[in-house]
């Protein structure tokens, strides 16, 4: 029982924290291309999360890798999170639907091809993002995001899946928490130089 305590805690800060940086993100990052996105990103990886923690119900909170509404709505939801905050530092249109459509075929793929092809197009939605933020940020603490966003968390599941030990299904959500901060923090480090080269 204390030990599936810690797992739902760790599911439940995974949406309230992405939730909540939503919501202090309205209107705070005007100097963004498209700063009105960038809340709705976070809104939406808090309710991946969410999704997440209902498909978790099914299975008695044991981790099984299966394919399942609950579970396409979790990599739908992350898909949309990272393609929106992708999208919100671009200016070229062609970019932009480029990463919508690739978006778009990760949502699909899942039922029409199959999840492993849908976690391939995910994986390049992550590295668009990567590229996107790094170019327009061009900041080192960006770095924690593939480590802990993508390595780790990544680790972590194969680590689950392999030995059935649902230990490591502790780590998977706080690991993934640490990377949206980053993207908050980032994104709170661009404003701050905006208003010092003003000064």
């Amino acid at each position: 029982m204390f030990f599936y305590s810690f797992i739902l805690i760790a599911h439940l800060q995974a949406v309230i924290l992405p939730i909540f940086i939503g919501f202090i993100s309205l209107n705070r990052f005007k100097h963004i291309n498209n700063s009105s996105l960038i809340p709705f990103g976070f809104f939406s990886l808090g309710i991946a999360s969410l999704f997440e923690m209902f498909d978790h119900t099914q299975t008695e909170w044991i981790y099984i890798n299966h394919s399942s509404i609950f579970n396409w709505l979790f990599y739908s939801f992350l898909s949309l999170g990272l393609t929106l905050l992708s999208i919100s530092v671009i200016k070229n249109k062609n970019q932009t639907y480029i990463n919508l459509i690739i978006c778009f075929l990760a949502i699909i793929s899942y039922w029409l091809i199959g999840k492993p092809i849908a976690l391939g197009f995910q994986v390049l939605v992550s590295i668009i993002l990567i590229i996107n933020w790094q170019k327009k940020f061009k900041n080192w603490l960006f770095i924690a995001y593939p480590i802990f966003g993508i390595f780790l968390t990544t680790f972590f599941g194969i680590k689950l899946s392999l030995t059935d030990n649902q230990f490591w299904h502790i780590f998977i959500g706080p690991s993934g928490s640490i990377s949206v901060l980053t993207f908050y923090i980032v994104l709170c480090s661009s404003r701050n130089k905006l208003k010092r080269s003003k000064l």
